[in-house]
């Protein structure tokens, strides 16, 4: 009784005050919107359902100025034509269910209503001019929400439709900010704004530099856009700024492909870095190194399904434990086959490609055989996902992380063969192997675990290039040549080179991808380093080993 006394009330005021559309509450209820704040908020749901559009208009705008938490989810389902109430009056329920036989329950609480007639029930309808009133209401609310990320979104959603209807909206808004990128936000969409009214000059110029100083892509567009129906007065002033950001984005262009090649260098730098070992200091052309860093990424796949079934409280840090283990295993496997086939081929080159290039075939369709041809997902952490923006630049976690861990892997490197008694009988073994056998090195044993090794990294490799790349038994032929290129051109053996090496064609390629294309790009990149090769057949950095020896 006493809740269809207050919907009389409602209805009351709803036809003696009418709708206004300038404000988000009508008159003779706009200074009582706290004393609706506290009061019971299904009062102002089931006035939804009273009258007609401009009505219903008016029950929003006070729904809207109650401040209660589930205005949006109401107006949501309003909008989606979920909400329905009885024909001879009643609560407005929330239907779901099947259209043959729906349910009908409270639309906050979700609690299933009794002895509801479904022939009784009607939809509560809207027009598009009510669905205006929902979409400005629903900004009003996410720009004013205690939702830090909400008021940023709803700020972008606003710069993006740039309709000037809700430049009022914005100023109040805009007002009550104190998240500085949040308010810059809300500037630029207001300056967006103001160049669509009929504001004065002034206000117009103070805009334009609003917009100007982003100093971005949309800001190019939107100065663009606005140049052909601006002012005679601001022409000029507008044609300056985008010259100004056409010159502050080409240089930005230019950092932007330095840093995508540096990554691009960096997953070369993995790749070639075990075979700078391989076949720069054994002599070795290991046609296999691909299939290394292939089973090290189905490791990785491995070590990660089983930790996110067995402890899926670490599945995030779950790279921590693929890096050891891909790195065991496919040294491992390097281990094998150098005894098994290497060892007998040492001294001739041709047969090594050739032998390799055979056991690479059977671990392909080993691989295939275990895990099928499709390629498998090897899922991002949560701190390897997304984007951030440094000034100009737009960087990927994933790819920041990579490059960090192909400097770490380069580091540890140099140093386990400058400063351990591993690296010195490897560097003593590729010098002068007869001075190094008659010193008590076993040599054999040497070759071992020093192809172990470039596998071992190989594998790590895997690691890395899983995460960017699809996870399949044809992932190592992607790396193959790329790997070899990086070493020739830096210098056969030299760690230094492949660093320098890498980096440089990951650079060369960037810039050379937008004028000639993937493809062709490689290919001048193959020509330039066959041209290079003529004058230093060494490469970048030379370095003494077996093969200068023979």
């Amino acid at each position: 009784m006493y809740r269809a006394i207050k919907i009389f009330l409602i209805t009351v005021c709803l036809t003696f005050s009418g709708p206004t559309l300038s404000g988000l509450a009508f008159p003779g209820l706009a200074a009582s919107s706290e004393v609706w704040a506290e009061d019971d908020i299904h009062v102002l749901i089931d006035a939804l359902g009273i009258g007609d559009f401009p009505e219903r208009e008016a029950a929003i705008k006070t729904l809207v100025a109650s401040k209660d938490p589930h205005v949006n989810q109401i107006l949501q389902q309003l909008s989606d034509g979920l909400l329905y109430v009885n024909s001879d009056g009643g609560p407005v329920l929330l239907q779901g269910g099947t259209d043959d036989e729906p349910t009908y329950s409270d639309p906050i609480t979700g609690e299933a209503a009794a002895d509801v007639d479904p022939d009784m029930m009607t939809k509560v309808k809207i027009n598009n001019a009510l669905r205006g009133v929902i979409s400005a209401a629903t900004s009003q609310l996410t720009l004013m929400s205690p939702d830090r990320s909400a008021r940023l979104a709803a700020a972008q959603g606003l710069l993006k439709d740039a309709d000037p209807a809700n430049l009022d909206l914005l100023n109040a808004a805009l007002a009550a900010e104190k998240d500085a990128e949040i308010k810059n936000t809300m500037e630029a969409a207001r300056a967006v704004l103001l160049l669509k009214t009929d504001a004065s000059v002034e206000d117009k110029k103070a805009a334009i530099d609003t917009i100007a100083a982003r100093g971005n892509r949309d800001a190019l567009t939107i100065l663009t856009t606005t140049l052909e129906t601006a002012p005679d007065d601001l022409k000029p002033a507008i044609q300056a700024d985008i010259s100004t950001i056409n010159r502050s984005l080409a240089l930005w262009d230019v950092a932007q492909n330095v840093w995508y090649g540096l990554s691009l260098g960096s997953v070369l730098l993995l790749a070639a870095i075990g075979l700078a070992i391989t076949f720069g200091v054994m002599g070795v052309i290991n046609m296999a190194h691909g299939e290394m860093v292939m089973i090290g990424a189905y490791t990785t796949y491995v070590v990660q399904e089983y930790i996110t079934s067995a402890f899926p409280g670490v599945a995030d840090y779950s790279l921590a434990f693929a890096v050891p283990a891909a790195f065991v295993f496919t040294g491992f496997v390097g281990l094998v086959i150098e005894r098994a086939v290497i060892r007998y081929l040492y001294g001739r080159p041709l047969e090594t490609l050739l032998a390799t290039w055979g056991v690479s075939l059977i671990l392909q369709q080993a691989v295939r055989s275990i895990f099928g041809p499709t390629n498998r997902e090897v899922r991002n952490p949560s701190w390897m996902s997304g984007v951030f923006d440094l000034g100009g630049l737009s960087i990927t976690w994933n790819r920041l992380w990579i490059i960090v861990f192909s400097m770490v892997v380069f580091v540890t490197l140099l140093l386990l063969l400058k400063r351990s008694a591993f690296g010195l009988q490897m560097r003593a073994v590729t010098q002068n192997r007869r001075m190094a056998s008659s010193m008590g090195i076993r040599t054999g044993w040497v070759d071992a675990f020093t192809f172990a090794l470039g596998s071992g990294i190989a594998g790590i490799a895997g690691v890395a290039l899983s995460q960017i790349d699809n996870v399949s038994p044809n992932l190592g032929q992607s790396y193959i040549i790329d790997s070899f290129m990086v070493v020739v051109f830096g210098g056969v053996g030299n760690l230094w080179g492949t660093l320098v090496g890498a980096l440089s064609l990951g650079v060369v390629n960037k810039f050379l991808e937008p004028f000639a294309g993937a493809v062709l790009g490689k290919i001048l990149v193959l020509v330039l380093i066959i041209l290079f090769i003529q004058k230093r057949p060494r490469g970048l950095f030379a370095l003494k080993g077996r093969a200068v020896e023979a």
